[in-house]
């Protein structure tokens, strides 16, 4: 099962590990491997990069953020293999992600010596970022004929557990989830609250905002620590973040409700 129907796939320029991670998952399909092993080991994955950051060696901690990322793309992949779709998987990875992010941000302010409390606006504007990237794409699967629909638009309330899943814990994730997110999916459904009601949006224009999506955010830091830009990558994120209103802007005037 494709998350989008054909006419509305997209050059997703968050999505470059997508090629190794549906090998991967190609390779687990007829395994006792699941995805939620797979969203465990992308999570070691992004610890190994933070160590790398601590004792300065950039240029391995760049390419385990980058092996995190292809290996965040195996789950998904896998998920659809073994048609199992899960929300426990779904929220699990979501959780993991702000938590990598966190953790990365903290650590690259304490070895480049940044003001915490830019780290923390960083923080802040990098799940901004994420929140507008997952909030259109998710409006577009869900109006995408045959679309992925585990993802809603508006997570109000826990879903019901998919076969396989036990309910209990998808409404623990689900109550995490709304923490970790809630503020975040607020302020850009304040910012542009009649996305949804588009009918869809243009291939060019999620191309553009995939510039927003976790993995090329991921690569940007990649890039740069081994370019011992290590103290920028708070300040450039701070500023990366007013894309958001050029983003929003585009949508209200270019595809009106």
């Amino acid at each position: 099962m494709s998350k989008l129907a054909p006419q509305d796939k997209f050059l997703d320029l968050s999505d470059y590990g997508r090629p190794i991670g549906n090998f991967i998952a190609n390779q687990l399909k007829n395994t006792r491997f699941t995805p939620i092993h797979v969203t465990l080991v992308f999570g070691v994955s992004g610890l190994i990069a933070i160590y790398f950051i601590l004792i300065n060696q950039y240029l391995l901690a760049g390419f385990f953020i980058i092996l995190k990322s292809i290996i965040d793309a195996a789950d998904g992949e896998l998920a659809r293999l073994k048609n199992t779709p899960s929300y426990t998987g779904r929220y699990l990875d979501s959780v993991f992600d702000i938590i990598l992010n966190f953790l990365f941000l903290m650590t690259i302010c304490y070895v480049s010596n940044t003001s915490i409390w830019l780290t923390l606006l960083a923080f802040i504007g990098i799940q901004l970022q994420g929140t507008l990237y997952n909030y259109y794409y998710v409006i577009l699967r869900n109006k995408s004929v045959g679309g992925d629909t585990t993802s809603k638009i508006f997570e109000n309330k826990s879903p019901r557990a998919l076969p396989g899943e036990r309910q209990k814990s998808v409404d623990i994730l689900f109550f995490i989830y709304t923490i970790v997110y809630g503020a975040f999916d607020k302020i850009i459904h304040l910012l542009d609250n009649d996305a949804y009601k588009v009918k869809t949006f243009p291939n060019w224009f999620m191309t553009l905002v995939s510039l927003y999506g976790l993995g090329f955010q991921l690569l940007i830091i990649a890039i740069m620590l081994p370019l011992q830009l290590i103290e920028y990558i708070v300040p450039f994120f701070i500023a990366y973040t007013g894309l958001i209103f050029a983003l929003i802007g585009i949508r209200k005037l270019v595809f009106k409700v």
